[in-house]
């Protein structure tokens, strides 16, 4: 990890253990349990567990949520990403939020893989802990918005990787995507800049991104590591696609990925809602405590609402939960 991407992880380490400290967050903690740090994976490795959270009082199995956390696939972690499995949770959801190997050091496919052996242990192990893993959502935002997306299309379309045939062969099917603010395409990371001119700092992270992930990988990229390219392929699907919620900010710069998206799932015959929140940044809805992000959670529970896949034991409604 390089210098500024440990300052970076680091601060917002910081500002997440802090954020713990709210009272709000302490409210809404109450009403749930959490179990820290279960292996799905029997590597020793801190990078192959989870947390699950969920209510306290379950009156029988609520659906899942198997949460992806962002970070450029470089850096951050289910510990700084508490707040996205408590916010699901409290709304009467089980979350399972997890880690990853991340890049450089574990490029593409070694997070992806990762993800798709999670789902793997989701699927045989959830019921144990009162989740119905027929009822499986898959979240995650900016590059975790990547990584399930192509988690997605691992049931989707059969793939020749191995891990992504035992996904296929397991029929681990999503009930539906909250892919939020993603780098849907991480190869040609110059197109955003084609589109429109950039701040410096902001292409260069674009640039680094990409550069990490596709370490050593060659060309052309392979499809399930710029899941974008293989919805917009000509690839025939095996199996139905999921439906997808893919909200954005107006002034996040890559924005443009998640309206791509959704064009190329709806002409799939595809179930796709692509709401773009005027003055959001990238992963606004992090901040749960703004009146911008409580409107994009609102929109999210009642998209899973209209799927029928809203639980029925709630502890708080989703406007009251800023934490």
């Amino acid at each position: 990890m390089t210098l500024g991407a440990s300052l970076l992880d680091g601060t917002l380490r910081g500002l997440s253990r802090l954020i713990q400290l709210h009272p709000e967050a302490w409210r809404v903690r109450r009403g749930l349990t959490r179990i820290d740090d279960i292996p799905y994976l029997d590597s020793g490795s801190g990078a192959h567990t989870l947390d699950i959270y969920r209510p306290k009082r379950l009156a029988g199995l609520v659906p899942v949520v198997l949460y992806v956390h962002g970070g450029g696939f470089r850096i951050l972690s289910k510990e700084t990403h508490w707040m996205m499995a408590q916010a699901f949770a409290s709304r009467g959801y089980l979350v399972c939020n997890i880690n990853y190997r991340l890049a450089p050091r574990h490029p593409f496919p070694t997070p992806l893989a990762d993800v798709c052996c999670a789902a793997l242990w989701v699927k045989r192990n959830v019921h144990r802990f009162g989740g119905d893993a027929t009822r499986l959502i898959l979240a995650g935002e900016s590059a975790g918005a990547n990584l399930v997306s192509a988690l997605a299309f691992c049931h989707s379309f059969r793939r020749p990787e191995p891990w992504a045939r035992a996904l296929f062969e397991a029929d681990i099917a999503p009930r539906a995507v909250l892919a939020a603010c993603g780098i849907l395409q991480v190869s040609d990371p110059g197109r955003f800049e084609r589109r429109k001119t950039l701040p410096r700092i902001v292409n260069s992270r674009i640039h680094l991104v990409s550069n990490s992930y596709l370490k050593g990988v060659g060309t052309p990229t392979p499809l399930l590591a710029d899941p974008l390219r293989l919805a917009e392929s000509d690839a025939p699907t095996d199996r139905e696609l999921p439906p997808f919620f893919l909200p954005c900010g107006t002034k996040d710069p890559i924005l443009d990925d998640s309206r791509r998206m959704c064009a190329a799932l709806e002409r799939r015959g595809a179930v796709a809602r692509a709401p773009i929140y005027p003055g959001g940044l990238h992963a606004f809805h992090a901040m749960l405590w703004d009146d911008l992000a409580r409107q994009m959670w609102r929109d999210q529970f009642a998209f899973l609402d209209e799927l029928g896949l809203g639980p029925e034991a709630r502890i708080y409604q989703a406007e009251q939960t800023c934490l």
